[in-house]
């Protein structure tokens, strides 16, 4: 299989150098899915009713902070829409990175239960090799991958070995959902244990986390922690998440953080009150920047680490 050129993307319109991303990138966002199991049409960002107020914010946030990139980490079984993404991502003008993979087990599709490590590592890696969809769009990270709990279910170390098989074939990285921050440790675990390389893996949601000391330990093994739930203040406050995203800097991983807001409903877009894509810029960072960091660390964490993360590269490398 080919793997994608040094130094380069995939995105939904196509390949992306990454020399070319000169601002700030949303690692962890959805703009297109519908995880409504309890039928009241919360968890949902459909593009029919919601694809303008989502391409309104990201065009809004390219002009005032320069937003290049968005990962958008809806995966199978979460109502993923490419076509959908391609639209947003023209209109808007910022480039938007699709992914494959399984979220965690609430949420499994039947597949799931019906294939081995095997047979779902080979549904990846045709997503990876021929694309998603019928204009071929092909994948440019797998997650988010999921697991609840400090250890994964059956079926969730299923789909994370699976994912760590189709990302070593496909030359890409895994983003995890580490559901409420827990269970980061085990999941990389089951992942370097298929030769992934830790540095290939970024934890999701470890601002849910109040444990330092799990950041560290992810951080020193290589792994990339994700401070992903900027804003969600019903989870966790970000006076919170701005302490221990300190914590881990002045532990010396500044190059192993990740920052973004995961908007995954409609409620959450700023047209309907909700903090929106922006909050990370408009209210985070000034906190961060008042505490301390410069410019230069403010673009290590919003595009330097987030560009490493994507491509494997090294510290040295962007």
């Amino acid at each position: 299989m080919d793997h994608p050129a040094p130094g380069t993307l995939r995105t939904v319109t196509g390949g992306l150098d990454t020399a070319s991303v000169r601002g700030p990138v949303l690692p962890h966002e959805h703009l297109a899915l519908d995880l409504d199991h309890r039928g009241d049409g919360a968890a949902v960002l459909a593009p029919d009713r919601h694809a303008a107020a989502v391409t309104a914010e990201l065009t809004a946030l390219r002009e005032e902070f320069g937003l290049s990139l968005v990962v958008e980490l809806t995966c199978r079984g979460m109502g993923r829409d490419v076509a959908a993404l391609g639209r947003i991502s023209r209109a808007a003008g910022v480039a938007v990175v699709a992914a494959t993979g399984w979220y965690y087990e609430p949420f499994h599709p039947d597949e799931v239960t019906g294939l081995d490590v095997e047979a779902l590592t080979a549904v990846l890696v045709r997503e990876i090799e021929d694309g998603i969809g019928p204009d071929g769009v092909r994948p440019g990270v797998i997650g988010e991958v999921g697991s609840h709990g400090d250890t994964p279910a059956p079926a969730e170390a299923k789909v994370l070995r699976a994912a760590a098989r189709a990302a070593l074939a496909g030359g890409l990285s895994v983003a995890t959902h580490a559901q409420l921050g827990h269970g980061g440790p085990a999941q990389l675990d089951l992942l370097t244990a298929e030769l992934l390389p830790a540095h290939r893996v970024c934890v999701g949601h470890q601002d849910l986390l109040d444990d330092p000391g799990v950041h560290r330990e992810l951080a020193a093994r290589g792994a990339y922690v994700a401070f992903d739930t900027v804003g969600k203040s019903s989870y966790q406050s970000d006076r919170t998440r701005l302490r221990l995203l300190l914590a881990l800097i002045e532990a010396g991983h500044a190059d192993r953080a990740l920052l973004s807001c995961d908007i995954s409903r409609h409620g959450y877009l700023t047209e309907e009150g909700g903090q929106g894509y922006g909050h990370l810029f408009r209210g985070f960072l000034p906190e961060l920047r008042a505490a301390g960091a410069d410019d230069d660390l403010i673009d290590l964490l919003t595009r330097r680490n987030p560009l490493r993360f994507l491509t494997g590269a090294s510290a040295e490398e962007n």
